[in-house]
C-alpha cells in the first residue's frame, strides 16, 4: 500500500505521523493533504534510515540540491562532500544527477548516507551508458526506473509530457530544449520515429511507482531556457499533458509533483503558478528557480532565488537550488552551499509572508538579539552561521559594535549610550 493507498483508505501511516511532527501539524491534516492530492511524503520502503517530510499546500517551502558527477568530473569523495554540506545548511531532499563514473555505484554510496528524501532522473543513467541514441530501446527507459526505484530511491523525475506533437511547437524556440532529459526523448523520438515511451507506457511507469512507493517528479522537459522561450506553447502543451498524466497518478494510488521552469521573467511567475494550479488540480509545484534574468552569470542563485521566493508566496512549495556555477560548470561544495541558503531564503521569506506557523519567530528572536547586540545568539540564529562567524572575527570589533558604526550604532545612540 502507498502512502496515497492508505491516505485515501483512512489510514495514518508512521511516515505520515513523522512528517507531521516535523511540521508542527496534526497527522490528519498530511492524512488529508495525501488523499487530496496536495501534498507529498517521498518515502520509498527501500530507503533505510529515511527521516520524512511533506511538500506541498499547507506546509512550510522545501529546498532540493541537485548534487552529482559529470563525463569531466568523476570524484565520488567529492559528491559525498557535496551531499554532506547540503544536508549540514538544510536542503530538505538531495539528487543525484550523476552522468559520470559508476553511477550505480555512486548512488548506491549516496543514497545510504542520506537521511533526507533521495531523488534521481533515470533517463540520466540510459543516456551515459548508451553507446548511441539508435541502440536505445524503449522498454530500456522504463527498466531504468524500475532499477532506480528498487535500490530506494524517494522520487524520481520522469519527462513523461514531452511527446512527439509537441514538436513542431519547438521550432521557433531561442534556446530549443535545455532539459537534457527532454532534448534526450526528443532527439529519440525524431530517431526512432515513435511516441515517448514514458508516455507512451504510462500505465507501466505507474506500476513501477506504486510498487515501490516511489513519487513522481512529472518533469518540464520543455521548459523555457530563457526569458524568450518563457510561457510558449510548447511550455504550455507539456503542462496540459501533465495535468492528465497527474489525475492517472492518482487514480493508480501513486503520489505526484508537477516540475515547472526554468527561466521566467517576475512578471510572468504568478501567471505559470495558476496555470499549473488549474491544469494540475493543486498538485505540488517544483520549480527550478524559477531565473527571473538570463545574465547572472555567477550570481544565478541570487536570480534563483528571487524568482523562488515569488514563486512559492503564489503557491510553489519546492524550489529546487541554483548554485552560482549554473550554466558555467559542474557546481563545487561552496556552490551547494550558497545555492542551499539562497533557496532556504526564499523559503523562508515565503513563509513568513504565508503567514505559516512558527516562521516569524525565528526572525523575531533575530531581531530581539540584535536588539541586546547579542551577537553568539545573531550568529546561531543566522542561515549560515559559519560565514558569519567568519565576518564577524574578521571585524576584530569591541564585545558591544561592529565596525561598521561603531559608536555612533543607532542601537547605542537610541540608548542614549553615545559616549560609550
Amino acid at each position: 500500500m502507498t502512502q496515497r493507498e492508505a491516505a485515501l483508505a483512512g489510514r495514518i501511516t508512521r511516515e505520515m505521523e513523522a512528517a507531521a511532527r516535523a511540521e508542527g501539524l496534526d497527522p490528519e491534516f498530511v492524512r488529508r493533504g495525501l488523499a487530496r492530492g496536495t501534498l507529498v511524503v517521498p518515502a520509498n520502503r527501500g530507503h533505510k534510515g529515511l527521516a520524512p517530510i511533506a511538500i506541498g499546500r499547507g506546509v512550510r517551502v522545501k529546498v532540493n540540491a541537485n548534487i552529482g558527477t559529470s563525463p569531466h568530473d568523476i570524484d565520488l569523495t567529492k559528491e559525498l562532500a557535496k551531499l554532506a554540506a547540503a544536508l549540514e545548511y538544510g536542503a530538505h531532499t538531495v539528487m543525484d544527477l550523476s552522468t559520470g563514473g559508476d553511477l550505480d555505484a555512486i548512488r548506491t554510496a549516496l543514497l545510504s548516507r542520506c537521511p533526507a528524501p533521495f531523488g534521481t532522473v533515470p533517463i540520466y543513467q540510459v543516456m551515459a551508458e548508451a553507446r548511441s541514441l539508435d541502440e536505445v530501446r524503449g522498454e530500456a527507459i522504463l527498466e531504468m526506473v524500475a532499477h532506480h526505484a528498487r535500490q530506494g530511491v524517494d522520487f524520481a523525475t520522469v519527462h513523461c509530457g514531452v511527446t512527439r506533437a509537441a514538436l513542431p511547437l519547438l521550432a521557433k524556440r531561442v534556446t530549443g530544449v535545455v532539459s537534457r532529459g527532454g532534448a534526450f526523448l526528443t532527439a529519440w523520438m525524431r530517431r526512432h520515429g515513435r511516441e515517448n515511451p514514458l508516455f507512451e507506457h504510462y500505465d507501466r511507469l505507474l506500476a513501477i511507482a506504486r510498487e515501490h512507493d516511489v513519487t513522481l517528479s512529472l518533469g518540464d522537459g520543455l521548459r523555457p531556457g530563457c526569458l524568450a522561450d518563457a510561457t510558449d506553447k510548447a511550455q504550455l502543451h507539456e503542462l496540459k499533458i501533465l495535468g492528465d498524466l497527474t489525475r492517472r497518478a492518482w487514480a493508480k494510488g501513486v503520489q505526484v509533483m508537477v516540475e515547472g521552469p526554468g527561466h521566467l521573467p517576475l512578471h510572468a511567475i504568478r501567471k505559470n503558478i495558476r496555470l499549473q494550479q488549474k491544469y494540475c488540480d493543486q498538485a505540488p509545484f517544483y520549480v527550478l528557480g524559477p531565473l527571473v534574468t538570463d545574465v547572472a552569470s555567477g550570481y544565478d542563485h541570487i536570480a534563483g532565488a528571487i524568482g523562488g521566493a515569488l514563486a512559492a508566496l503564489e503557491g510553489a512549495a519546492f524550489l529546487c537550488y541554483v548554485t552560482p556555477a549554473e550554466h558555467l560548470k559542474l557546481p563545487e561544495v561552496e556552490d551547494v552551499i550558497d545555492g542551499v541558503v539562497a533557496s532556504r531564503i526564499a523559503a523562508h521569506a515565503a513563509d513568513v509572508a504565508l503567514g505559516m506557523p512558527g516562521a516569524a519567530d525565528w526572525d523575531l528572536r533575530m531581531s530581539r538579539a540584535r536588539r541586546a547586540l547579542d551577537w553568539d545568539t545573531q550568529i546561531k540564529l543566522s542561515v549560515n552561521p559559519a560565514k558569519a562567524r567568519r565576518f564577524r572575527e574578521l571585524s576584530q570589533a569591541q564585545d558591544d559594535q561592529c565596525t561598521m558604526c561603531g559608536k555612533f550604532c543607532a542601537m547605542k545612540v537610541f540608548d542614549e549610550k553615545f559616549d560609550d
